[in-house]
């Protein structure tokens, strides 16, 4: 499985509510019709504050995360290429005034139980400057989601760590045009229950070791609309 997600900015002219609902009713059927689409989620960004955390923020700004599941590489570029990407360019030239890529490589360490609504955040992650690439994976994959998963109130957890890059959709680029390498999402049920996590000794553990490798966290409280499961 490989997962795409877009970084999406409304035109300045375009009202968070219009956006809203353009990306879901016009633009999701859209993308919808992509040959090999296993999964389609679009996640609306509902808040931005440093909720539960005290912790450097990035200079990142979305409007919302789209997020596109392929059973493969192959089969991505394949519908990449497919009759229904031209209309999909040309719809999102209509409404995004800037529109990111990246792809990942997701782990699924505590699911969600897809019968409970939950309060879901989503967080960019960038590593610290003296920390490479590969220190930083290991760092995350190993002992901090073993530290995550100790947390009380957590009830999902997966990472995604970033494998490829488009500052401009369409091109590669470098790690300094888009220095994400993970993309957090964490479930909760509600606000209390974050906090709470995070206040907890386990959750003081948790960001004590993500300072020994973490430079920024950006998080973002998302409302999550299902267009293909």
């Amino acid at each position: 499985m490989i997962v795409r997600m877009g970084l999406l900015n409304k035109k300045p002219d375009w009202s968070l509510e219009d956006f809203r609902r353009y990306w879901t009713e016009t633009h999701g059927p859209i993308a919808a019709r992509l040959p090999g689409l296993r999964g389609y989620l679009q996640h609306h960004i509902v808040e931005t504050a440093q909720r539960g955390i005290t912790y450097k923020r990035g200079p990142e700004h979305v409007d919302g995360l789209s997020e596109l599941v392929f059973d493969d590489d192959a089969a991505m570029r394949a519908a990449l290429a497919s009759e229904v990407a031209p209309s999909l360019a040309e719809d999102e030239a209509r409404f995004l005034g800037r529109l990111r890529v990246i792809a990942v490589d997701r782990r699924e360490m505590i699911a969600p139980d897809p019968g409970r609504k939950l309060l879901k955040r989503m967080s960019f992650l960038r590593r610290r400057a003296d920390v490479d690439a590969a220190t930083f994976e290991r760092e995350w994959r190993v002992e901090h989601a073993r530290l995550v998963k100790l947390m009380p109130g957590v009830s999902g957890y997966r990472q995604n760590l970033v494998i490829e890059r488009q500052a401009v959709k369409g091109t590669p680029c470098s790690y300094g045009e888009l220095p994400i390498d993970g993309v957090v999402e964490l479930w909760f049920t509600d606000t209390d229950s974050l906090n709470a996590a995070f206040a907890s000794p386990e959750g003081v553990r948790t960001m004590a070791h993500a300072e020994t490798f973490i430079d920024e966290i950006t998080p973002f409280l998302v409302e999550t609309r299902a267009i293909v499961q």
